[in-house]
């Protein structure tokens, strides 16, 4: 009998038959648009914050965005994509079929399929997509980790991904994951897999841990609710494959597919102005932007994961201190805020975000005139007026710059 054509990864049968028996992520189905909020799958203000701005010929949705979504395990990801990007087209592909069932129901009981222009949900390895694309936004979290050759996941995409496109990825870490690392080694010592034995045991050993276990204490204060589910659980805890990096390797891991790495999607956390005050800030300010990163990676071992934008080519952001540049440009209200129309909202992270007074008009005009150069909105300011609010707005997220 002949063999049926080999898996791309070593790892893939494994993993596949892991998510077929605890399909990930847990959240629960539910009826109309999903809960919560995740700005990175906006790809209007993603794609901003990683190149600075978007493409002039999609400021409205003049022309749809062609997304990927690269192991999109239960749907959660590849739902968000869906209602934060009216008119798009999407391609949402996972290795595991039970996952992708209950992706199917997830986007059905949503209204996902009746936002986009276009939604393939299809089993399909991320390293067999040849005659797809290319896309303008790749999101792949938490997936090139748990395959036996994270580079060869990492080429492939890049070979999908458009020359003016951005690739989202999520990583796991090494510093942070200490305690789940030693977790999973210690199961594994005692014979303890994947199953509902595995479960069981896996839950067990935290509560015959004593109650000062370093192991124990972290998972109760750090991840017990977050593995509540018990896809969750195995994911964290009983998963077959898995690869973790610290920055050094992270960066060597992007230039072997010739990416770019644009920045991370969470900046504040590698902002050395949360841990240091004074005259170490100061210090810390004068070092080199990798040299930056470094140093909180070594101040904060409670990073348990990379969020990266990546890019083909290395990235030039517009300089705003040129007024005439900016006066030039035309803007996109960013459409990922929460309360807007008012000058006290929630902004692309979910936090307060208040609008200084008079730069409300501003974004008002910007939202009835999308396109239209600084210079000419209907607003009673001068240049340097204009200048001086965009700056403040673009800073904020508010406006997104156009290209073009």
């Amino acid at each position: 009998m002949a063999e049926g054509p080999q898996p791309s990864d070593a790892a893939t049968p494994v993993v596949s038959a892991f998510y077929d028996r605890f399909p990930y992520p847990g959240d629960p189905l539910q009826d109309g648009p999903p809960p919560g909020y995740n700005w990175r799958w906006c790809v209007d203000s993603a794609r901003a914050a990683a190149l600075g701005w978007i493409p002039a010929d999609r400021c409205g949705g003049a022309r749809p965005w062609r997304i990927l979504d690269a192991g999109c395990g239960t749907g959660v990801s590849t739902d968000y994509l869906c209602h934060l990007n009216p008119g798009a087209s999407v391609l949402a592909v996972d290795i595991s079929a039970g996952a992708l069932d209950l992706a199917r129901q997830r986007l059905r009981r949503s209204g996902a399929v009746a936002q986009v222009l276009e939604l393939r949900i299809e089993q399909r390895s991320l390293l067999d997509l040849e005659g797809e694309g290319p896309f303008d936004y790749i999101n792949s979290v938490g997936v090139l980790h748990h395959l036996h050759e994270p580079e060869a996941g990492l080429r492939a995409l890049a070979q999908r991904l458009a020359p003016d496109g951005v690739l989202h990825l999520f990583l796991y870490a090494d510093a942070g994951r200490w305690e789940i690392h030693r977790t999973q080694q210690a199961l594994a010592l005692m014979g303890v897999t994947a199953g509902p034995e595995g479960l069981r045991l896996g839950r067990q050993l935290f509560t015959d841990l004593p109650p000062s276990n370093r192991l124990r204490r972290h998972h109760e204060q750090r991840w017990a609710l977050d593995t509540t589910a018990d896809a969750n659980f195995a994911d964290m805890y009983l998963h077959p494959q898995e690869t973790s990096y610290d920055l050094n390797r992270l960066l060597a891991f992007v230039a072997s597919a010739d990416l770019q790495l644009a920045g991370f999607s969470n900046p504040e956390v590698w902002d050395p102005g949360r841990l240091l005050g004074g005259e170490l800030l100061e210090r810390a300010r004068a070092l080199s932007q990798l040299e930056q990163w470094l140093l909180v990676e070594a101040l904060d071992p409670d990073i348990s994961h990379f969020e990266l934008f990546l890019t083909p080519e290395p990235v030039v952001r517009p300089d705003w201190s040129d007024c005439r540049r900016l006066l030039a440009t035309g803007f996109q209200r960013n459409r990922c805020l929460w309360g807007w129309p008012a000058a006290s909202l929630l902004g692309p992270d979910l936090l307060p975000l208040s609008l200084a007074e008079g730069d409300l008009p501003l974004v008002e005009a910007v939202e009835a005139n999308p396109g239209v150069p600084l210079a000419d909105l209907p607003l009673h300011l001068d240049a340097a007026e204009r200048c001086l609010r965009a700056r403040r707005l673009v800073g904020q997220r508010l406006l997104l710059p156009l290209q073009g």
